[in-house]
């Protein structure tokens, strides 16, 4: 039996579980048709043409994984950003760990999905918002139909959120193969400001898979900064699929700092509905070995007077493979828009790969778009500067690597996760930088 007829058998099983009368009863239903129709994207798909699942849809996943193994905070605690306090939510192989969470709080909604969606005072928001940007691809589908668990975080008018809220998902390896589903919602209302770390992590080498979606609602005026680290084991590959959409005068950030997992696919998408909105898009790519990472986003410029800025940033050793799929879409009406998307990348061993594609499609004819691409090594010239001032080649090399990097750090504003990157940075280049930032 196949992967995605596993899946379509087990849905049935699941479903029996459920109650009746939930909200998305029939979204659930209506998504397992659509990965049934669609199944799993192969490189036939314009949208996937550099990564290929085949490798992965091989294993025997554990569909709905045993929640056994009771894992201490001494065995996780490094995961956590412990330099500053935040609101924990915390999942161990799917299910909610209330022991190393923390979501003590005032004024804030924050609990589980599935506490959202069986809980009558939870219904309208839940009709209002849930799979209201999500497209009908075969992944989100899929992580529709099974969608149970996850965070469901609602930040009332007018409230900053004093600390930033950390979603953290665990995956213990008690099977030898395990797939894992998380659905995260996130509703950030008129003139509120919230910042959110969100982060998977195998605790073994055991193969698993994570199709993980979350959908983020920004309010008018609304701040989101949104972090996404990705450090996983070379046996942890993630599918992660987010959905931004922004009302008028909102302001949106999200970073993805990938430097480990098999394979990693990060699909963003923004939707820009109001006017004045601003979008940022900003990642780095460390990676070695046979990695893989492919960054695929979109920001679609539907009203006028808005701006979006995207810089990535990659460095690619050994054999790894880095994709980069950017596309900027503008509606007729999207007028007086700024909007900006730049794709850097050093190769730093020959057999290195990186696919870049950057698009703009331009329905408006007052806007400023600009897009770019580069692909290249160290400058030669800088490392014999360097050298010569008694600076040895590994450190010349990891200086250079750094300096290609930070300007996507500097925009990082919580001060004790940029010191983190700093850290994991360091120890990807394989030098001790000698300073903080």
């Amino acid at each position: 039996m196949s992967l995605k007829e596993k899946l379509v058998a087990s849905y049935i099983a699941f479903e029996d579980h459920l109650e009746d009368d939930s909200p998305i009863h029939d979204l659930r239903s209506d998504a397992i048709k659509v990965f049934e129709e669609k199944g799993f994207p192969s490189k036939k798909e314009e949208a996937w043409k550099y990564t290929s699942l085949n490798a992965l849809l091989k294993n025997d996943y554990s569909i709905f994984p045993n929640n056994e193994r009771n894992i201490e905070l001494k065995d996780v605690r490094k995961y956590f950003l412990h330099d500053i306090d935040t609101y924990k939510l915390v999942f161990v192989d799917g299910v909610y760990n209330s022991f190393l969470s923390d979501t003590t709080h005032d004024s804030l909604d924050v609990c589980l999905l599935s506490s959202a969606l069986n809980k009558p005072k939870y219904k309208a928001v839940i009709e209002a918002y849930f799979n209201k940007t999500a497209v009908k691809d075969s992944l989100t589908s899929l992580n529709t139909a099974f969608a149970k668990e996850g965070a469901y975080i609602h930040i009332p008018k007018h409230k900053e959120v004093e600390k930033p809220i950390e979603i953290i998902n665990f995956s213990t390896g008690s099977e030898a193969a395990m797939l894992l589903q998380p659905r995260n919602l996130i509703v950030v209302g008129e003139n509120a400001h919230v910042q959110v770390i969100e982060r998977h992590q195998s605790l073994n080498k055991n193969q698993v898979l994570t199709n993980s979606v979350t959908e983020i609602f920004a309010e008018k005026r609304a701040f989101v900064d949104y972090y996404k680290i990705q450090n996983d084991t070379d046996s942890a590959s993630l599918i992660d699929s987010t959905y931004i959409s922004q009302e008028q005068e909102s302001h949106c950030r999200v970073h993805t700092f990938s430097f480990g997992g098999k394979l990693i696919r990060n699909n963003l998408n923004f939707y820009q509905k109001g006017e004045r909105c601003d979008s940022t898009l900003n990642g780095i790519t460390i990676i070695e070995g046979k990695q893989h990472v492919d960054h695929n986003t979109l920001v679609h410029h539907i009203a006028p007077n808005c701006e979006s800025h995207q810089d990535y940033k990659g460095i690619f050793a050994e054999s790894s493979t880095g994709v980069f799929n950017g596309k900027i879409y503008v509606e007729k009406d999207a007028q007086k828009l700024d909007a900006f998307q730049q794709n850097n990348n050093i190769l730093v061993d020959d057999k290195a790969s990186i696919n870049s594609k950057p698009q703009l499609e331009i329905f408006a004819d007052d806007v400023r778009c600009s897009h770019g691409c580069t692909i290249g090594q160290l400058d030669e010239d800088a490392m014999f500067y360097l050298q010569s001032r008694g600076i040895g080649k590994k450190e010349a090399r990891a200086l250079l690597m750094y300096a290609f990097a930070n300007n996507v750090l500097e925009s990082v504003k919580i001060p004790e996760l940029k010191a983190r990157i700093n850290k994991l940075i360091a120890t990807k280049i394989g030098v001790s930088l000698g300073f903080e930032l």
